[in-house]
């Protein structure tokens, strides 16, 4: 019995150290949803499509390659992706999320190697709507 109750404050503190982790953690993964949209961004303005589709989930990718143009590369630096502006937040919901740019919203999905942008060029549509997206979303 002693044997048990000396290991209950190890617990304890296991516990909360892990809570404590858990948090953080969620903050590293949605500063890294941010980090990946932001770098989506910058590549397009740059006019480095390999780069920018590189940070795409394999299925937005197919898409654009579907589209009017040779390839993704071409494809995505043609849409009307704003060019400048910041991340203002960013929210992980389990395997999804949520960043807020200065004038769009970006949607994202982790993947083995990290996040990938699922759909980019969001603007609300207001009330229950879906985003309409400039790129993905559909």
């Amino acid at each position: 019995m002693a044997r048990t109750v000396s290991r209950l404050p190890l617990l304890v503190v296991c516990v909360a150290a892990l809570a404590a982790g858990g948090c953080g953690s969620a903050d590293r993964r949605a500063d890294a949803a941010a980090g990946v949209a932001v770098r989506l961004r910058q590549a397009v303005a740059a006019g480095d499509g390999a780069t920018a589709c590189a940070l795409l989930a394999p299925e937005t990718a197919a898409e654009l390659a579907e589209s009017p143009g040779p390839t993704c590369a071409t494809a995505i630096v043609a849409e009307d992706l704003p060019a400048r502006g910041a991340a203002r937040g960013a929210d992980v919901y389990g395997q999804w999320a949520q960043v807020w740019l200065d004038d769009d919203t970006v949607f994202l999905a982790a993947f083995p190697g990290g996040w990938r942008v699922v759909a980019a060029g969001c603007r609300a549509r207001g009330g229950n709507e879906p985003y309409d997206c400039a790129v993905g979303g559909s």
